[in-house]
């Protein structure tokens, strides 16, 4: 086995696993909270106290509604829906879980069974805890920022936040950690897109709970896929080795 089947096999084999675990908490612990925030999907929010004067327009504050076209395909919800929800968490593992070794590989940083937490910890981090700060997790119904907008600055957070990280483990040194410094606070200096000046119709403690959840289930992936691909990477390694070494001359 060369070392790029190795690596692909390992992170294939982690995401998959690191998957199936976080499918099962979002089924638990998140999807209950996105159907709950469905129903004030479209609803009315509260009708907001202005002081403007008697003569001017002032509608009352309402939802951001999210437009939908009724001759769009949808699951169906019950099993269906599951099913693909379930399948797009596991191939979104499987994709962090090959980036994670994309970038151990290109670093030249090999993760382990050891250090595997550590890689967990930057991983959520990077592409959770640091966007979450200027656009946390959102449910249906809620305000929100032009799409577009929103993926530019979360990716320009995570790339940020994931260079400075991998700045500081390479070279460890007073420089990388002020240039690593730089990059964290850039994304949120620049400020996230801002949310339309409505009145969302989901409860706060709705929101806030699904941000929660939202964040320890990635926490929990990242926390399982890292250690277990450095394992499997060594393990896969050793097993080669002990390989080519029975094979007689």
């Amino acid at each position: 086995m060369n070392l790029f089947r190795r690596i692909f096999l390992a992170a294939v084999l982690a995401g998959l696993a690191a998957g199936i675990v976080m499918s099962g908490l979002q089924q638990w612990k998140v999807a209950p909270i996105i159907l709950a925030a469905e129903v004030f999907e479209g609803a009315e929010a509260p009708a907001v106290h202005t002081h403007e004067h008697a003569d001017a327009a002032a509608p009352a504050a309402t939802a951001h509604v999210h437009e939908h076209d009724e001759n769009a395909w949808a699951p169906q919800d019950g099993a269906e829906r599951i099913f693909y929800t379930v399948l797009a968490d596991i191939l979104a593992c499987l994709g962090f879980a090959l980036v994670l070794a994309a970038v151990s590989t290109i670093a030249g940083i090999p993760v382990t069974a050891q250090n595997g937490v550590i890689w967990g910890i930057a991983g959520f981090v990077t592409f959770h805890l640091a966007p979450a700060f200027g656009l946390p997790p959102e449910l249906p119904g809620m305000p929100a920022a032009d799409l577009g907008a929103r993926q530019i600055w979360w990716w320009a957070t995570a790339l940020c936040t994931g260079a400075g990280i991998l700045a500081i483990a390479r070279y460890r040194n007073w420089t990388a950690i002020g240039i690593a410094a730089v990059l964290f606070l850039l994304p949120h200096i620049v400020g996230a897109p801002a949310e339309p000046d409505e009145v969302s119709a989901v409860p706060p403690q709705l929101s806030t709970e699904f941000a929660a959840h939202a964040l320890t289930v990635a926490a929990v992936f990242w926390l399982t896929v890292a250690p277990l691909y450095g394992y499997l990477v060594s393990r896969f390694a050793a097993a080669e080795t002990h390989n080519s070494q029975a094979v007689p001359a």
